[in-house]
């Protein structure tokens, strides 16, 4: 019996949910389509009639795993400053580093979506900007190119400590990573609000 186009929808949504957190835990490279089907409780075979490649699910999937990020930044920064020190509070803990199912594909695949094509580096592009800019909201700069640059250097410094606490293989130096780089983030945000000062022309 055919499926229907909304059973096939629901299929294909599957598969991509499904894959944008196996990818997480197991490496882009790590994971076979074979997996990824078994896991959505599929059989390989049908992979083909939702997808023409691997790479067309990894761009998807990846796509899916950045609007999350991006919807749960959104709703600390909607929910103002104190939510915003919660989230990051939040992302550098070591809760969030040992979740290799959730959290931020940036974090998890990091490297392998620097190698990627093009799809799947301008779903993870595309979805740093949207946190960038809603970051940049709740800078303590109220000029838009500091703000921006201030969201920038929070948003990497947030990604990039994470990364590292994954990578050392020192369990107390795992969490002074993530301890010294929240409590330096916190004491920035916290910070009263900076207007840049203008520059005389010469």
């Amino acid at each position: 019996m055919r499926k229907s186009k909304a059973e096939t929808a629901e299929t294909r949504k599957r598969i991509v949910n499904v894959a944008s957190q196996v990818f997480k835990c197991n490496g882009i490279n790590g994971t076979g389509v074979s997996e990824i089907m078994a896991a959505a409780g599929l059989t390989h075979g049908g992979f083909y009639r939702h997808f023409e490649s691997k790479e067309q699910l990894v761009a998807e999937a990846c796509a899916v795993s950045m609007e999350e990020l991006v919807g749960a930044a959104e709703i600390a920064v909607d929910g103002g400053d104190e939510t915003v020190s919660q989230y990051i509070q939040d992302f550098l803990s070591a809760d969030y580093r040992d979740d290799r199912l959730g959290g931020c594909p940036l974090v998890a695949m990091g490297s392998e979506l620097a190698r990627a094509d093009a799809d799947t580096r301008r779903a993870a592009s595309s979805g740093f900007e949207g946190l960038i800019e809603l970051m940049a909201k709740r800078s303590r700069f109220k000029d838009r190119e500091s703000a921006k640059a201030d969201a920038i250097f929070t948003l990497s410094s947030m990604i990039g400590a994470v990364t590292m606490s994954r990578i050392v293989d020192d369990p107390e130096l795992s969490d002074l990573i993530l301890e010294s780089t929240k409590s330096r983030l916190l004491k920035l945000s916290s910070g009263p609000k900076i207007k840049r000062a203008k520059t005389k022309a010469a």
